[in-house]
């Protein structure tokens, strides 16, 4: 294992889990990047996913929990399973779709629960078709957090392995947790 690597990765993962508190708009967040992060680059399943869901559950407890927490830690668990799906043949173009995959997920399934679990519209399909429309401005700024945070974290990581040859090695590059 690489200690350098995992110093610098997991440093990276912690400031961008303190960005969830500076002022920004509503769902510019760096979790799902995070998530997404995690997944490309742990080779431990268990780290892939521990850290991005431990980092965002820290912050919520400071930032507040509720109701729809199990959607959206759900969501990005599976934003996880798209950074995986990153770590044999990353490129731009699959990490871009993989963002937008994510951003998607994310938008489905918490307003799905938005509809489902809380009672600001009707248990009906014109109810949760007015959830979706009702959350559409949110999903802009989710997408331009998603993509914004991705650059940062993968971009911030392919500076580091360009200027510093010793971090190029993979993490846990014999471990297959």
């Amino acid at each position: 294992m690489n200690k350098n690597r995992l110093t610098l990765v997991a440093g990276i993962i912690l400031a961008a889990t303190a960005a969830r508190f500076i002022p920004h708009p509503p769902n510019f967040s760096p979790i799902a990047a995070i998530a997404l992060f995690a997944g490309a680059q742990f080779s431990s399943r268990g780290k892939a996913f521990i850290i991005p869901l431990a980092a965002m559950f820290l912050s919520d407890l400071i930032l507040g929990l509720h109701s729809l927490i199990p959607f959206v830690y759900g969501s990005f668990a599976l934003t996880v399973c798209l950074g995986i799906g990153l770590r044999q043949n990353r490129t731009i173009v699959r990490t871009l779709v993989s963002v937008l995959l994510g951003s998607v997920l994310f938008f489905v399934i918490t307003n799905f629960a938005v509809w489902a679990v809380l009672d600001a519209y009707p248990k009906n399909g014109a109810g949760l078709a007015a959830c979706y429309i009702a959350a559409i401005p949110y999903f802009q700024n989710t997408l331009l957090g998603d993509l914004f945070y991705s650059a940062v974290l993968f971009g911030g990581l392919a500076f580091a392995e360009a200027r510093f040859a010793h971090l190029r090695e993979p993490l846990n590059a014999s471990a297959h947790a």
